[in-house]
């Protein structure tokens, strides 16, 4: 026996073994798919023989695809030799490498922009500009749902009309239509664009749909029962002429039917397949027997679902906590407690060991408060991204510029940043000529000697800045994308329009040469592909990309944001009908077994203790609710559950903690009060004030009673606090 199949179960090495025709992989959570997935790939290229050129994965996040890469490597003992890695990506981003390469034949050009959700909110308010709609009407987020949904199940502009059944589908068809023609226009995708056109080239080239069918002679999808009809499309074209396709997933795991999922791709594969290979992987690695039973409670009453139920051969584990709190506040500081005295009573060695998961983005804040109000540090998965700020969106729009002068978008953007006379005026003048003409504003910016509205110092700085991207391009012909990038900052101005000697200017220079850190990987490359890669790369960047597990911090995230992660304790907050299930899936049986199905994702990330709870009273969305207990706490039977009343609660509360450790105040008493800000103080932009946990630091803006501080320590750098709890005195 090979020695890839050591440490392998017997189902995993069915599932590594069979290795031709259709197989559908059942994969429950823990059961150690991606091992069985990389082992398979692996053993398809040293004991088969078969090149890595001939493979494709597909996984759902970059950090799956590099860490898929890395291992299968590893195994084979070739981590140095890059010809040995397989095609290994998201759909999108594998996508992407063919319409680099084939994209002439749709019309556009290779070097195409991906656009993000700002950029496509900006076309859309031109769009609804062009064809005389109010925005505040005709909500441009909303139009590009409707559009994305559209896509995924590759409904082109000028099929939509099939399915307006209203006033407003009938805007969106108007709107539609202009929106992809603007794009194409531009020169840019969008994100559902990419997978749309990749299909279209398909269907409409049969020579390239058959290259791709000769190079991907052994496909392997992973998270199957989160794909679309779109990804479900190009899977079946690109598997049609060999039939070599494995699917993992676990439609106990489909969680993502609003972005498009669609749980029956799964549920039909052996409709689709008649003579696939089922293999079921029901061996967990991550959980104690008690939450396994615990979450199979749970997840048997829906009826879309392939029957398997989770084992182990670890010790069946402690009791699920059920705790009952009398409001949200006490929630978090219930949540905060536990946390400290787990670490002081050495239950667990650090703050990473914790996450919070909580259904919507709406509950975070108050379990926030109270991690500031215990001075215990932790992360929010969903705040703003790093490719999201200010200054990293204009230095990429600059770079996007450079490579595709037709992205009308990022050139409005850049266009007057920093400041260079050119006014609003002006730039709608250019922007009237190119409706006018059918140009872009790049094109426009060409001829602007014709426009006669334009001329003496307007022109000339129109002229200068024209004059600025060509000789940038150049730069970027003669270097690769992280000198590029010091080039921008430099000749644009746009570095000492950022570093301007405030704290602030300093945070976001610092954003700034983290981008060049970023980018410094690209360097090797030759001038020009490395901009376009990069740019490439950074356009499918995912915020769970980013997520790094070993930062010594309390994690908080949406239950969508966790799957594919184990912590060794979890709290599920906010466990009440209405909240968890949501309220609009109590009408809808569909949607409530998609709720159950998010339950179950959330137990299975415990490794070791698991905590859920819920209030008699909650503040969210500014109505105050009083809710039933969730319905998925009643399906878990008693015997593997230990509740505690909110009476139960003083007595933790009133537990002295070490007094470092703790952000309470003790009094006369000898109970312990939280520390609050002193309104006399009157703290305002400029003081100086010291925090007890992050030490001395300026406030650099207060806004509606959060102040932002920058921190003396680096370890700490600028933070957001309430000022109503945060425990500051003012020097």
């Amino acid at each position: 026996m090979t020695q890839l199949l050591y440490n392998l179960n017997e189902m995993q090495k069915d599932a590594v073994l069979t290795n031709q025709g259709p197989v559908l992989v059942l994969a429950g959570a823990g059961s150690g798919k991606t091992k069985a997935l990389t082992t398979r790939i692996a053993y398809l290229i040293q004991e088969k023989g078969i090149s890595p050129w001939n493979i494709l994965a597909v996984t759902f996040t970059n950090k799956a695809a590099n860490e898929m890469k890395s291992r299968i490597l590893e195994m084979l003992g070739r981590a140095d030799d890059d010809s040995a890695i397989p095609n290994v990506g998201t759909f999108h981003s594998i996508c992407v490498r063919i319409l680099r390469k084939h994209i002439h034949e749709l019309g556009y050009d290779n070097s195409f922009v991906i656009y993000d959700t700002t950029d496509q909110q900006i076309l859309m308010k031109r769009v609804l500009e062009e064809l005389q709609l109010d925005a505040k009407q005709f909500n441009p987020k909303a139009i590009l749902n409707f559009i994305s949904n559209a896509k995924n199940q590759l409904i082109g502009p000028n099929k939509y009309y099939q399915f307006v059944n209203n006033y407003f589908t009938e805007k969106v068809e108007k709107a539609y239509k202009v929106y992809q023609r603007e794009l194409q226009k531009n020169n840019a995708l969008d994100f559902d664009d990419i997978i749309m056109k990749t299909v279209e080239l398909f269907r409409t080239n049969t020579e390239i749909l058959d290259k791709y069918q000769e190079q991907f002679k052994f496909i392997s999808v992973d998270e199957y029962q989160d794909t679309n009809h779109a990804q479900y499309v190009l899977t079946n074209l690109l598997a049609e002429k060999y039939r070599n396709l494995c699917v993992i997933g676990d439609s106990d795991q489909s969680i993502y039917s609003f972005r498009g999922a669609n749980i029956q791709n799964i549920l039909d594969f052996e409709k689709d397949y008649p003579d696939a290979k089922v293999i079921l992987l029901e061996q967990n690695y991550r959980s104690t027997q008690l939450i396994l039973d615990a979450a199979h409670a749970i997840i048997e009453k829906n009826t879309r679902r392939k029957e398997k139920k989770l084992w182990t051969e670890q010790a069946h584990g402690s009791k699920i906590i059920v705790k009952e709190l009398y409001n949200e506040r006490q929630e978090g500081e219930y949540i905060a407690e536990e946390i400290i005295q787990s670490l002081k009573n050495n239950i667990s060695e650090n703050y990473n060991d914790f996450v919070v998961l909580y259904r919507t983005n709406a509950q975070s804040r108050v379990i926030e408060e109270a991690m500031l109000r215990f001075s215990i540090p932790y992360k929010i998965i969903g705040g703003i991204k790093f490719y999201e700020r200010k200054e990293i969106k204009d230095i990429i729009s600059y770079l996007r510029a450079i490579q595709n002068p037709n992205d009308s978008i990022s050139l409005l953007r850049i266009i007057n940043t920093p400041a260079r006379k050119i006014g609003k005026k002006t730039v709608d003048t250019i922007q009237n000529y190119a409706i006018r003409n059918s140009t872009t504003f790049w094109q426009a910016l060409e001829q602007i000697d014709q426009i006669e509205a334009i001329r003496g110092a307007k022109n000339k700085a129109l002229e200068d800045f024209k004059a600025l991207i060509s000789e940038l391009q150049v730069k970027n012909r003669e270097n690769a994308v992280g000198p590029l990038i010091k080039h921008v900052l430099e000749l644009t101005g746009y570095k000492k329009f950022v570093d301007d000697g405030s704290v602030e200017g300093e945070s976001r220079m610092q954003n700034i040469h983290e981008l060049i850190s970023v980018a410094s990987k690209y360097n090797k490359l030759d001038p020009g592909e490395s901009l376009s890669i990069f740019l490439e790369e950074i356009s499918l960047i995912t915020d769970l990309d980013n997520l790094d597990q070993s930062d010594n911090a309390v994690t908080l995230m949406t239950i969508h944001s966790a799957k594919g992660l184990e912590f060794k304790n979890v709290f599920i907050a906010g466990l009440e009908d209405g909240i968890f299930p949501h309220s609009r899936s109590l009408l809808e049986r569909e949607e409530l077994e998609e709720e159950r199905r998010l339950m179950y994702v959330a137990v299975t990330r415990a490794m070791e203790k698991l905590y859920l709870l819920h209030a008699a009273n909650r503040m969210l969305y500014g109505e105050s609710q009083a809710n039933p207990p969730s319905q998925f706490i009643i399906d878990i039977p008693e015997e593997l559950i230990e509740r505690y009343s909110p009476r139960m609660h003083q007595q933790i509360s009133e537990t002295k903690l070490i007094p470092d450790e703790s952000p309470h105040l003790e009094n006369s008493d000898g109970f312990y009060e939280e520390p609050v800000y002193n309104p006399d103080q009157e703290l305002k932009e400029g003081d100086r004030v010291h925090h007890t946990s992050f030490g001395e630091g300026t406030i650099i803006s207060i806004r509606g009673g959060v102040a932002t501080i920058c921190f003396k320590s680096k370890k700490h750098g600028i933070k957001k606090l309430a000022l109503s709890i945060a425990p500051l005195k003012k020097l």
